[in-house]
């Protein structure tokens, strides 16, 4: 049988769901890729695989996409990996460097900006986030393992998950799995299954991977910043935040076709 051909996001993040395909035995039916969450969109895009982890903001470049999993990256509050730093109160920043891994996380910083600290700024890329040296009056948006302990090196430090959850009162989706094509119903109920496992395995997968940084809680990080489940509030919010990039388009418009 033909294996189905899937790509990762490479963080902390994801390694209950790595953990669960592979304990449950599903990942002798899967060819598994890692990579950075805008190269999982880009492989999903060229059709390069069949399932990805992709940032949400990407779902409008797919001609045809479902959403296959009952579970995302996503949180509710705050989620420590995605955040804004500076040693400046952030609506007096005039640049933010742009880690440019995650389009999500790039598309829901320009919206905090806008609607929450209501403030314009210039956006520019970066390429190393993690060792950049900030201007005075610069910000930097930073996501994934590179931010665990980058807020050491700032005065300030904005959590996105936080800030999107005191503006709308509601969580947040970062990446969710998505084909661009149909799959056998029967595998994508093993998959489910697959990461539900991994994560009600999370003290075992706790026990075996190193710690990021001394003093940083892994337990903690997936059980209380990472929240998985794909529900209601999630999808929600994930329309909502949709509506907003695309600000011609209602919530109650945006996605209809994904969940159907």
């Amino acid at each position: 049988m033909e294996k189905v051909r899937l790509t990762a996001v490479n963080y902390l993040n994801t390694k209950p769901f790595i953990y669960g395909l592979f304990q449950s035995g599903l990942h002798k039916q899967i060819e598994i890729h890692k990579d950075i969450p805008s190269r999982c969109a880009e492989k999903l895009i060229q059709d390069e695989v069949d399932i990805a982890l992709i940032p949400v903001a990407t779902l409008k470049d797919l001609k045809q996409h479902y959403i296959v999993s009952d579970y995302c990256i996503g949180c509710d509050g705050t989620v420590e990996t995605v955040c804004l730093y500076s040693n400046i109160p952030i609506w007096e920043a005039k640049t933010i460097y742009l880690d440019t891994h995650s389009r999500t996380s790039v598309a829901l910083t320009k919206i905090l900006m806008r609607e929450h600290w209501n403030t314009s700024v210039d956006y520019q890329p970066v390429g190393d986030a993690a060792n950049i040296v900030l201007e005075e009056s610069a910000a930097l948006l930073a996501i994934g393992d590179k931010t665990i302990g980058l807020e050491k090196k700032y005065r300030y430090t904005y959590d996105l998950g936080e800030a999107w959850k005191t503006m709308t009162g509601l969580p947040f989706v970062f990446a969710a799995w998505v084909s661009n094509k149909k799959l056998d119903p029967a595998f994508i109920e093993s998959f489910n299954k697959a990461l539900a496992l991994g994560l009600e395995h999370i003290d075992d997968l706790v026990f075996i991977l190193p710690e990021p940084v001394e003093d940083f809680d892994l337990k903690d990080y997936f059980e209380n910043n990472i929240s998985y489940e794909l529900d209601e509030a999630k999808k929600k919010a994930l329309r909502l935040f949709l509506s907003k990039i695309d600000q011609t388009i209602s919530p109650e418009d945006a996605l209809q076709p994904v969940f159907a």
